[in-house]
Order: C-alpha cells, then sequence, then structure tokens
C-alpha cells in the first residue's frame, strides 16, 4: 500500500490573498487585564498627577511672568 500524503500547502495563499490578509483592528483603549501590576499602579499615579490642558496653559503662563519679573529686576532681558 503507497503511503498518504502528509501535508500540503497548495492553493492556501491564493485563497488567503483574495480578500486580502489585513491586520486585526486595533481599539482605541486596549484592556489592561494580564498588565504588570507595578506597571498599573504607577499608571494610575503618573495619570493622576496629569495636568489638564488648560490648567498647563495657566502655570506655564504663570512660571513666564515670574521668570519675566525676575529678569526685569536682575537687568537681563527676558527669556523667550
Amino acid at each position: 500500500m503507497a503511503k498518504s500524503k502528509n501535508h500540503t500547502n497548495h492553493n492556501q495563499n491564493s485563497k488567503a490573498h483574495r480578500n486580502g490578509i489585513t491586520k486585526p483592528r486595533r481599539h482605541r483603549n486596549e484592556s489592561q487585564l494580564g498588565v504588570d501590576a507595578k506597571f498599573l499602579k504607577n499608571l494610575k499615579f503618573a495619570k493622576k498627577n496629569n495636568l489638564k490642558p488648560k490648567k498647563q496653559v495657566q502655570r506655564y503662563e504663570a512660571r513666564k511672568a515670574k521668570k519675566a519679573a525676575f529678569a526685569a529686576k536682575k537687568g537681563v532681558p527676558a527669556p523667550k
């Protein structure tokens, strides 16, 4: 009796490319399940201490004014 065929990949590539091979869609917020606990804890604190954009601009303007006042007091041109 002849040996039976063990494996063939005939036509599989053509079939796969017929509708195009695409990467899986990535979701905006992927699940954090299975992610390192230490990393997640640090992420939580990092997010907590981030400023909102409006607050960031206010803080930047305040620092800029403070630097300008200090430069005027010293008699040096203010930094840009």
